[in-house]
């Protein structure tokens, strides 16, 4: 028997994995990401056989990570976690530098940067596991927490999207009771749920208020999607 909810309690932080050049790259949201050994110092990163950043990974032979501060715009996460960067450039209107690769490193809502040199590849199935050895690494700020995937997921209410390798489908997990009060509200965009419970404080939204009577510019707060992007739990 395997319990989905086990899953939700191995912490992870989450990033931004970026490769290419400057005159085309992309990123992605990744919260697999780890270090593997001290001397050289190597982070592995899974990336999904279908992400276009993967394909850029493969050429370039090099990747960034960009750590997230605790409390990232929702612009960022909406940007490199649920949008294509076939369809889009993803760094444009963010705040970024070359790396000694020519690999883009994302500065925007970042506490610290590493940029890999390319040394293994695994193919664990739907995703490829990249071992980049750090080639340089910097503090961007000393004092903001970096942010992590049980923050992400409990108080920003967000979850992993499909291609991500902790993504879990939510229609598996243990029913639980559900208040008839008020009725919560899922973003089709990014899984972010609205509690009324709780509210959108950092939006003005008082705990308490009904879904139903949000200003109708109301934005979702972690991909920026619209109101009538929620679908009714």
């Amino acid at each position: 028997m395997i319990n989905l909810e086990a899953f939700y309690k191995v912490s992870y932080g989450l990033y931004v994995v970026t490769a290419g050049t400057k005159e085309k790259s992309n990123g992605l949201i990744a919260n697999a990401v780890f270090q593997v050994t001290a001397t050289p110092p190597q982070f592995a990163v899974c990336c999904n056989k279908d992400n276009f950043t993967t394909a850029f990974i493969q050429q370039q032979k090099a990747f960034g990570i960009s750590v997230l501060q605790q409390d990232p715009e929702s612009k960022i996460i909406a940007t490199f976690g649920y949008r294509s960067g076939k369809d889009l450039d993803k760094m444009e209107g963010m705040e970024w530098r070359e790396g000694e690769t020519g690999t883009p490193l994302i500065i925007t809502d970042s506490v610290a940067l590493f940029e890999c040199k390319l040394n293994n590849t695994f193919d664990v199935g739907t995703h490829y596991m990249f071992i980049g050895e750090v080639i340089s690494a910097e503090i961007l700020a000393d004092d903001v927490d970096p942010i992590t995937y049980e923050y992400y997921r409990t108080v920003k209410k967000g979850f992993a999207p499909k291609n991500a390798p902790t993504y879990i489908d939510r229609t598996k997990l243990a029913k639980k009771p559900i208040k008839k009060e008020k009725a919560k509200y899922r973003c089709v965009v990014c899984g972010h749920i609205y509690d009324p419970e709780i509210g959108d404080p950092d939006s003005g939204i008082k705990p308490g208020t009904a879904f139903e009577d949000i200003p109708d510019d109301w934005h979702c707060p972690v991909c920026g999607a619209e109101k009538e992007d929620f679908e009714k739990i």
